[in-house]
């Protein structure tokens, strides 16, 4: 094992309805996975990572349903099926369960803002049993200008974890993050496994400065299960993280 930069494209989800996707001009931050059944949330992605058949619009649909607090039993036959692969049993009965009642009240009680709002439409697609993801999607994720806000944080912000490495987003859409990471020069001497534990799913891509989607990460864009990296040598390795790594390789996954 021995330092370096990485880097691997993933599939990503949105968590928050109501907001535009991502723009080559945002700026993406690390935040906690947060929000409405946040554990529901966290088992789909994660249990993504070993299902990469599945296809991401279902995976997509199935989120939101989740989040807007859709009645579980209005979802299409192919979205239950993928629920039911990437779900306890004891998971879809809470889908299912009185639960929806009460989130819709305090939905409805909540100030209507975009995401609220969106919340609601996407309820009613599902309740009506619309078959176009394209409708969905319309709803989701906004086709308008974001709404920016000046701040410290910029596009090549690295973030640190507690092993020591660092990591940051890049996403081209919704659908879509590169993550690149730098082990800095000496980090695999100082940690004694073989293999660091890489695990972006318990993080969202946070826009640091618009209103930009929340984005969940979930499997690899390609035919890799697990979120171990192994570390291969790169000469000459900067110290501190710099701004813009050259040459950056492509995360090696089993």
């Amino acid at each position: 094992m021995s330092d370096g930069f990485y880097e691997a494209d993933f599939k990503s989800y949105c968590l928050q309805p109501g907001t535009p996707s991502p723009s080559g001009n945002d700026a993406y931050r690390q935040g906690p996975l947060t929000g409405y059944r946040k554990d529901i949330i966290e088992t789909v992605l994660r249990n993504s990572l070993k299902r990469p058949d599945l296809e991401q619009r279902n995976i997509q649909l199935l989120l939101w349903s989740v989040v807007s607090g859709s009645d579980f039993r209005k979802l299409s036959w192919e979205v239950q099926t993928t629920a039911q692969q990437l779900l306890s049993r004891k998971q879809i009965f809470e889908l299912k369960g009185g639960v929806m009642g009460v989130v819709k009240t305090v939905s409805e009680a909540l100030p209507p803002t975009g995401v609220t709002s969106a919340n609601l439409k996407l309820k009613q697609l599902f309740e009506l049993g619309t078959s176009s993801y394209e409708l969905f999607e319309r709803v989701a994720v906004l086709q308008q200008s974001h709404g920016a806000s000046k701040t410290g944080i910029n596009k090549d912000q690295w973030y640190k974890q507690s092993n020591g490495y660092y990591l940051r987003y890049f996403p081209s859409s919704y659908q879509h993050v590169k993550i690149q990471v730098y082990v800095p020069e000496g980090m695999a001497e100082k940690n004694s496994q073989e293999q660091m534990l890489f695990d972006p799913v318990t993080m969202m891509a946070i826009p640091a400065h618009s209103n930009s989607q929340r984005l969940g990460i979930g499997a690899p864009a390609i035919d890799v299960i697990r979120k171990i990296i192994q570390i291969q040598k790169t000469p000459e390795n900067p110290k501190k993280p710099p701004v813009k790594p050259t040459n950056p390789k492509t995360v090696v996954m089993k």
